[in-house]
């Protein structure tokens, strides 16, 4: 075997690399618009109370303190998964009064704790937001937040 790396198997290296990196690029980026155009997303949910809610979470500029399926400020609890951990999927109606129970009551002023400002939130957009949530906490997330508290 050669002590050094010749001027042709260098080549041959780096063509293959780049060859092997290109297609698995490729095959990646493949799949993945497999994945968007066929998850379980549900599309059918998206009614004008979710479209609602959503205006609500950006008006209210919701982000800048929440994560939202990973996505936002990491001051506050991540709240794609809020509608599960107040126990909607076993008894919505008690997880909707909840979920509106909590943002209502803010600020709490617990010494030591951060603040969430009062939004002062209409039954409406309150109904709304908490709807976004449900539809949120329907996506296939695949296993995302690693734990139930976000």
């Amino acid at each position: 075997m050669a002590e050094t790396l010749t001027r042709s198997a260098a080549r041959n290296i780096f063509f293959g690399g780049s060859l092997f990196f290109f297609i698995a690029f490729a095959a990646l980026t493949v799949h993945s618009h497999w994945y968007m155009v066929n998850d379980s997303t549900d599309r059918k949910g998206l009614t004008d109370s979710v479209e609602r809610g959503k205006h609500v979470w950006e008006q209210n500029s919701c982000i800048n303190c929440h994560t939202i399926l990973g996505e936002g400020a990491y001051f506050a609890p991540e709240l794609g998964n809020v509608w599960h951990r107040y126990g909607g999927r076993e008894n919505p109606q008690a997880a909707r009064a909840a979920i509106k129970g909590w943002i209502k009551a803010q600020p709490l002023n617990v010494p030591g704790r951060r603040t969430m400002p009062a939004f002062d939130l209409s039954e409406e957009e309150l109904d709304a937001l908490v709807d976004f949530f449900r539809w949120v906490d329907g996506i296939d997330t695949q296993d995302w937040p690693p734990h139930p508290a976000g």
